[in-house]
């Protein structure tokens, strides 16, 4: 008689486990000569050492699945119990150009000409400039992006990083401590994440510095080894700020800068850091320039309309 205790890897434990332990069940019921036993994120199992291998075996093929898509059907469980790994792969083979899953399986895709175009770009350019409308997808994309170089393990961590523009000398005024100060400005990052990785591991991310959420100031002095690197709301950004960042990127490393050009806030005697890099970066080896359009805007149709009519106005 042996016994092993085994640990779960970073992935959705609930989607392992199921509703009301439906899902391991399930596997319990396919093992009936072990004695299995879950605590938290601990499972004890007891019996003969060739069938625990065989357990551990199959347990690694479900880990694999819910890390690559962040769910698993009670069919695709089944086919891989009953070693139809090749016919469990196969039922997946039309989610081709899928960029990442999210949690429950949901699959994050370039959803539009010029979104792909981004994806096309990051394959070959190791800086990509995003410059669109609201809504277009830029910020999106480039996540998918990030997630999907960590997942693969192309890089360490992900660093999501803004311009505090709206902040400004009013900071200080904000309550709580400098997270809670930032974090309203940094919102859009925190969805776009939530949206394709699961709440717990992302949160595991955070704490462990996998994934870094800071507005542009904490770039300073920094050298960015290994990492995926997105500047949002670059249009923000100041030509020395805009500088200072793109001369932080380290060996290994891939850098997207979004922002939207209609939407500068800076005061009018400051000019646009995102624009003038753009004029003088374009055409070199290595950045690639993707510039999107009202026609790119996947969200409510009446958001494509109001981007029109101001356009139209002008």
């Amino acid at each position: 008689m042996t016994e092993k205790e085994i640990i779960l890897p970073e992935i959705d434990a609930l989607e392992f486990f199921g509703p009301t332990n439906t899902k391991l069940k399930f596997i319990q019921s396919r093992f009936p000569k072990l004695k299995i036993v879950a605590r938290g994120n601990h499972i004890k199992v007891n019996g003969d050492e060739e069938e625990i291998d065989r357990f551990e075996l199959k347990l690694e093929q479900i880990f694999s699945h819910i890390g690559k898509y962040n769910s698993i059907a009670m069919n695709t469980l089944e086919n891989i119990l009953d070693g139809h790994v090749e016919e469990n792969h196969s039922h997946f083979s039309s989610g081709e150009g899928v960029l990442v899953y999210g949690p429950g399986g949901h699959k994050v895709t370039a959803r539009t000409v010029n979104q792909q175009k981004m994806v096309d770009a990051s394959d070959k350019s190791d800086m990509i400039f995003a410059i669109g409308p609201a809504g277009s997808g830029k910020t999106y994309t480039a996540v998918a992006l990030a997630v999907r170089a960590l997942k693969e393990k192309q890089v360490k961590r992900i660093i999501l990083t803004r311009p505090a523009v709206e902040a400004g000398e009013n900071l200080g005024f904000l309550p709580g401590d400098l997270k809670e100060k930032l974090d309203p400005y940094m919102q859009p990052l925190y969805d776009a994440l939530m949206d394709m990785i699961p709440y717990e591991k992302l949160a595991d991310y955070i704490e462990k510095n996998v994934i870094e959420i800071a507005p542009l100031a904490f770039m300073r002095g920094r050298t960015l080894d290994k990492a995926f690197v997105i500047l949002d709301e670059a249009q923000n950004a100041t030509v020395n700020q805009m500088k200072m960042f793109l001369t932080r990127m380290g060996r290994d490393a891939k850098f997207i800068i979004t922002g939207d050009a209609t939407q500068v806030d800076l005061p009018n005697s400051q000019p646009s850091g995102l624009l003038r890099s753009v004029d003088l970066l374009r055409g070199i080896d290595g950045i690639s320039i993707i510039e999107l359009t009202g026609a790119d805007v996947v969200r409510h149709k009446l958001v494509k309309r109001i981007i029109e009519a101001f356009e139209h106005k002008k």
